[in-house]
């Protein structure tokens, strides 16, 4: 898709996505990675923040999500939820990664019906885990999810094994591939290194650069 590699290239520039192959980053995982993402910084960004938003809604009209409700995963996916749930003129909630420990002890924030079909939000993707929980909350109080939608995925093969078992599809704006084109054709990493990052998410926990 055409906007893969625009969604890239925003990345980048706003140092939402830095890749250091020379010196690897350490994940509280213990795994090494020569890659980083913190998409929280578009927010900052109003014209920036505003494509990207505007790539959802092309992305969730191409491929012809049906939702009855947004969902943001917290915290990451929530002002995302909101500015699409904005955009199309439908309901919000937010999915908590725990539930609360007070007051209603809710994990759903918002209002849910049984059999509403659900769209989940997230900006970024690495194993999956997070997103599937917040899919399986929603499955569990009612909601009717088939798709997750993300700005940005790692393209681990853990992440699409555990999506396909969970029956969710996973549709990003851009992935781990497009953005490491993008990154040696625009000098953000030397053409040499380009072939060390991409074997990085083949075997995240076996790579050592």
């Amino acid at each position: 898709m055409a906007h893969e590699k625009e969604v890239a290239e925003i990345l980048l520039k706003l140092n939402a996505v830095t890749l250091s192959p020379k010196k690897p980053y350490k994940y509280a995982s213990g795994i090494l990675s020569p890659i980083y993402c913190d998409n929280r910084i578009i927010l900052s960004y109003p014209k920036e923040r505003g494509a990207i938003v505007d790539f959802y809604i092309e992305s969730i009209k191409k491929n012809e999500l049906d939702a009855d409700v947004i969902a943001g995963t917290a915290t990451a996916g929530i002002a995302w939820a909101a500015w699409i749930a904005e955009k199309l003129g439908k309901p919000m909630i937010y999915i908590r990664s725990s539930s609360k420990d007070h007051g209603k002890e809710n994990l759903i924030e918002g209002k849910l019906e049984k059999g509403q079909k659900v769209l989940v939000v997230e900006d970024l993707v690495s194993t999956g885990g997070s997103s599937l929980n917040a899919v399986r909350a929603a499955r569990e109080a009612g909601g009717v999810v088939s798709d997750c939608i993300a700005i940005f995925t790692y393209g681990m093969e853990k992440a699409r094994c555990s999506f396909e078992k969970e029956k969710c599809r996973l549709i990003a704006l851009s992935d781990f591939s497009e953005l490491v084109e993008v990154a040696s054709g625009k000098g953000y990493i030397k053409k040499e290194d380009k072939g060390i990052v991409l074997k990085w998410n083949k075997n995240p926990e076996g790579w050592r650069g």
